[in-house]
């Protein structure tokens, strides 16, 4: 029996078009989840200030493997910024 595969076979794409919701982030005043696709949630991360980034949550549509260790769905501030190495240029 043949295993099925889905995307490189060695896991470490990323598809940066999946659906992610960036999370506790005070947007107008109010902690609005912003729902888009996950290259934009990363770069609307890398635009918040310090205090902003470290308490924010990405949460993906999907998990992604990050240098060999585990699949992640969810990302908790600066671990946003682990990911956002790996972003295309």
């Amino acid at each position: 029996m043949a295993e099925a595969t889905w995307g490189d076979t060695d896991g470490t794409s990323i598809d940066w078009k999946m659906s992610a919701s960036l999370e506790d982030v005070t947007r107008a005043g109010e902690a609005v989840p912003e729902v888009t696709n996950l290259e934009a949630a990363v770069r609307a991360w890398q635009q918040l200030d310090g205090a902003m980034q470290k308490d924010a949550v990405l949460t993906l549509e999907r998990p992604v493997h990050l240098g060999g260790a585990l699949p992640l769905d969810r990302f908790v501030g600066s671990a946003i910024g682990d990911l956002a190495r790996h972003m295309p240029a």
